[in-house]
Order: C-alpha cells, then structure tokens, then sequence
C-alpha cells in the first residue's frame, strides 16, 4: 500500500463531474452529489458540473469540451458504464482517449468484488487520458462512486501519496503533442 509523504505539498486538481442519465436532474443527482462532496473535502476544485442523456456523441463531444478547456485537469462521469442498450458511457470515453489506463478498471473491480462480489462483473468502469486531462468513467450507483473515489482516486489524485500518483505526471501527459 501507499503512503502520504507530509513533507510534500497539497496540489489541488480541478475536476469536472458530468453524470450520464435520461432520467436524473442535479436535484436529484446522488451520485453527481457524492463525487463533488468527495473531491471538494479533499481540497480539489470543482471544474464544472453536468448532466447529459445517455447519448454517445454528446456525451463525447462535452468530453471534449472539458478536455479542450485548461481549467480542467480531471473528467468524472458516472452513469452508463452497464450492459444494457443505452449504457454508451464507456464507448464515448474511448471514442476520446489517447491512452486507456487499463489498470483502472481492474483494480475498480477488485475494489468493488470486495463490496458486491461477482456483481462486480456488471460494470465497465475505465479510465484514460486525452489532450493531458484524465478522464474516468464510473458506474451510476452512489456506491460504486464512493468506492472508486474512496480506494482510488483520492490517492491517485494527491501529489503527496507514494510510490507513486497521476497528479505528478500531469505536466507530462501531453509532451508528444509539444515534440517538434
């Protein structure tokens, strides 16, 4: 396991939430609701908010539009990563990515057999960069977006967590598109 290094700063991220539903608004958004409370008590930013139907190209347009934007550093979604006909969530995200962090998802799932067990297997939570800004694609269930948040991403995303942390290669993900 990792560790906070104390003699090392605090960076905050700015991160965007967008939640992926026909039927949720922000009134009743709980899973929306749950990663902003998360990311602002750690002490990120929070970047910008939506909600958008499950639709594959505007889902991957907005994608686009935070990644475009240097205001945002992180892309949450949650929302259509199942199995059913109108879950294009992680199609989108990829329709997008440069690289997929394939790890993500295993250990999201690792995280989640120990909460659902072989539930686990109905999700296609994933992760990726674009244009140097991460972007994860988490289920829609409050639950499963406490644990990604909880067992992952609030030490992926502190400069000070050891071994190792996304936020310290920030400054790197976008050197191919600097090279001459």
């Amino acid at each position: 396991m990792g560790r906070i290094d104390e003699s090392k700063s605090f960076i905050p991220v700015r991160i965007a939430v967008l939640t992926v539903s026909d039927t949720r608004r922000l009134e009743d958004d709980r899973s929306g609701d749950v990663l902003v409370e998360r990311l602002t008590a750690d002490g990120h930013q929070l970047a910008g908010r939506m909600i958008l139907p499950d639709e594959r190209a505007l889902i991957a347009q907005q994608l686009r539009q935070w990644i475009d934007d240097e205001g945002v550093d992180v892309i949450l979604s949650t929302g259509g990563t199942g199995l059913t006909g109108r879950d294009v969530t992680v199609e989108a995200h990829r329709d997008v990515y440069e690289k997929e962090i394939e790890a993500f998802a295993t250990v999201f799932t690792m995280v989640s057999m120990q909460k659902i067990g072989t539930s686990a297997v109905q999700s296609r939570a994933t992760g990726g960069v674009a244009g140097g800004t991460y972007l994860f694609a988490l289920p829609g269930s409050p639950g499963a977006c406490k644990d990604a948040w909880d067992e992952i991403l609030h030490w992926q995303l502190d400069f000070r967590h050891r071994p190792c942390n996304f936020v310290e290669i920030m400054p790197r993900l976008d050197e191919h598109l600097r090279r001459k």
